[in-house]
């Protein structure tokens, strides 16, 4: 995704299996769905990006819908949604075995099998990554004695299907992840780790009642359980010496379990257009104890439409228009959506997405209570988005074959959900008159508000992939997103610009093939406590990667990957921590960095 996607940009913060920042088109992290299978992943009340849930050989792969996509997903979805696709089912039995490891003393084992067992067909997976991981940070103080960000991820899973009829199938899937993953911090921290037990399942129907009717109907359960365990140092007012060690917080529990029912009907009785119709049920619980958030339940009923095109109404073209109306508690809101493609000549087509979307406050927003960090406001707002994306592209080339892409794309955001100081500094943030039985001495920080104005995303991506056909491809990108809040200010954490040049070869023989990457990043903004507004970003980092079969069934692969080749220094985000045995709230500047130069190295067996 970081490497190959246009206009896509991901930041992990702290290596493999870390929370990350992701911009699509200008857009901030919490703008993003992510789904395996059609599943949500981030869930609504906790929205932070979870990509450590599905096994990476699992992958077969990964859909990034760019555009406001509410119309299908409800909230969420205003920028896009990236949807990793499991590995299909085959009648044939095989499977891929992987052993490998890294220079960040990091080992990976993983598996899966696929073929028919009795009525029906199956895939089954199991995979293991431990690491002691690297530095995450690039300052830190005395009082951290835990430096290096370790894990320890095991997940196992598989799914079955079977044709009860001709025109009858159902399809059961499950997952179980076991997690253990250090919270390291540059002040304090001896010990942090967040421990999860996760399951993740679906069972869906698909029914085809007559030629021009089909229904689906998936119901899944996702169910996420974590605890969290921080041991810190304690430190002698004025000298930062260590004297001792406390317990912060031992096995306190944060988790949420998010259930649902998703029924759509496809109707295609002939003629110039074709139907979608569908109902969509959600019901969403959270707690969390490190926030002090009480446990919170929300469902959200939706209705949904769409009309498309079909060749009797345009030969060379296809459109589609949608509605959607959400209730939740408290909330109503109905989104549309409208897209279109045209071929003019098989080297030329335009094609466009608009429409509105929504995005739901989280728990943390709404409810969250810490005396060290923020407040929820249970009276603030959803936020409400409407984009345009239009664009050119095409195809060149009777021998290398050339394909172009542009795109210009805007996106306004009302209600902007923002945290801002306890004091009456701006209207209605005072805390002592949002909360007159809450004790202050929780304003220390500040509360979650709608700010007034509207943000404005404006931009454009360029792409472009060349294939030789001799073996050698080459794909390169540029995107440019000026994301300005009320003022002209860019968003934080979100890069004004980005570019990325990648080039593959795959011998004739299919033998050996080789893989590199540069990927450039602009200047990124953000707000840092006590240094106010910083710059940080504008790196170049290189990946190279090769692989070679050792046998002549090419059953026998070996892959080296080094990560970071040049083994450059930059930082993925930018904050702020007290300095040790500080009396006078002195701060220092704090950068997560990015990977340092890794080797991984992997053998894998194919049957």
């Amino acid at each position: 995704l970081t490497m190959k996607v246009p206009g896509l940009f991901v930041a992990t913060r702290g290596g493999p299996f870390a929370y990350m920042d992701i911009s699509l088109q200008g857009s901030r992290t919490q703008d993003m769905l992510l789904l395996v299978d059609g599943v949500r992943i981030n869930n609504r009340l906790y929205s932070g990006t979870m990509s450590d849930t599905l096994p990476a050989s699992m992958i077969e792969r990964i859909e990034v819908l760019k555009g406001g996509q509410g119309l299908f997903y409800g909230t969420q979805a205003a920028a896009g949604v990236i949807n990793m696709v499991t590995r299909g089912y085959t009648n044939d039995l095989n499977g891929l075995v992987t052993v490998g490891g890294d220079t960040n003393d990091s080992i990976h084992v993983d598996g899966y099998a696929r073929g028919k067992a009795g009525p029906g067909n199956f895939v089954v997976y199991a995979s293991q990554d431990k690491s002691d991981g690297f530095d995450p940070y690039d300052a830190r103080q005395p009082s951290s004695s835990d430096s290096d960000r370790s894990y320890d991820i095991w997940s196992a899973g598989g799914k079955y299907r079977i044709e009860l009829m001709d025109n009858l199938a159902i399809d059961a899937r499950y997952q179980h992840t076991d997690a253990r993953l250090d919270n390291t911090n540059p002040t304090l921290v001896a010990y942090s780790k967040n421990e999860r037990d996760e399951d993740i399942a679906s069972l869906g129907v698909d029914y085809q009642v007559t030629d021009w009717a089909q229904f689906l109907v998936k119901g899944y359960w996702h169910d996420w359980d974590s605890t969290y365990t921080t041991v810190r140092n304690t430190v002698q007012p004025g000298t930062g010496a260590i004297t001792g060690q406390t317990i912060s917080d031992l096995n306190t529990y944060w988790g949420f379990e998010d259930k649902g029912i998703n029924a759509l009907a496809k109707l295609t009785p002939g003629g110039p257009f074709e139907y979608v119709i569908g109902y969509d049920f959600q019901q969403y619980s959270g707690k969390d104890d490190v926030l002090l958030i009480a446990e919170q339940e929300e469902e959200v009923n939706a209705f949904f439409g769409q009309i498309r095109s079909t060749d009797d109404l345009i030969k060379n073209g296809s459109f589609a228009v949608g509605v959607r109306h959400n209730e939740s508690s408290g909330s109503s809101k109905t989104v549309w959506n409208a897209s279109g493609r045209y071929d003019f000549t098989s080297w030329l087509y335009a094609q466009a997405n608009a429409g509105t979307s929504f995005l739901l406050p989280t728990a943390e927003q709404l409810y969250a209570i810490d005396p060290f960090s923020t407040l929820g406001n249970p009276n603030i707002e959803a936020e409400e988005a409407e984009n345009y994306n239009v664009g050119l592209g095409g195809e060149l080339g009777m021998g290398p074959l050339f394909a172009w892409q542009a795109t210009y794309f805007t996106r306004d955001i009302d209600n902007r959900i923002q945290f801002a100081d306890c004091d009456a500094s701006v209207a209605a943030t005072d805390c002592a008159t949002l909360f007159p039985t809450l004790d202050p001495s929780y304003f220390n920080e500040g509360v979650y508000v709608n700010l007034p104005g509207t943000v404005e995303v404006r931009g454009f991506e360029l792409s472009g992939t060349v294939d030789f056909n001799n073996g050698f491809t080459a794909i390169a990108s540029y995107t440019d997103a000026k994301s300005n809040v009320e003022g002209g200010a860019q968003l934080v954490r979100v890069p004004r610009s980005y570019g990325k040049v990648g080039a593959s070869y795959e011998a004739e023989s299919g033998v050996w093939g080789a893989d590199a990457n540069v990927l450039w990043v602009g200047k990124i903004e953000n707000t840092v406590a006590g240094f106010g507004r910083l710059a940080y970003g504008d790196y170049v980092v290189a990946d190279f990667a090769a692989h070679v079969f050792i046998d002549a069934d090419q059953k026998h692969k070996l892959t080296a990957r080094v990560e970071n080749l040049f083994d450059e220094t930059y930082r993925t985000a930018l904050g702020s921590a007290l300095v040790d045995g500080t009396q006078t709230s002195r701060r220092f500047l704090v950068g997560t960095v990015g990977a340092p130069r890794t080797l991984h190295v992997s053998y894998s067996y194919a049957f």
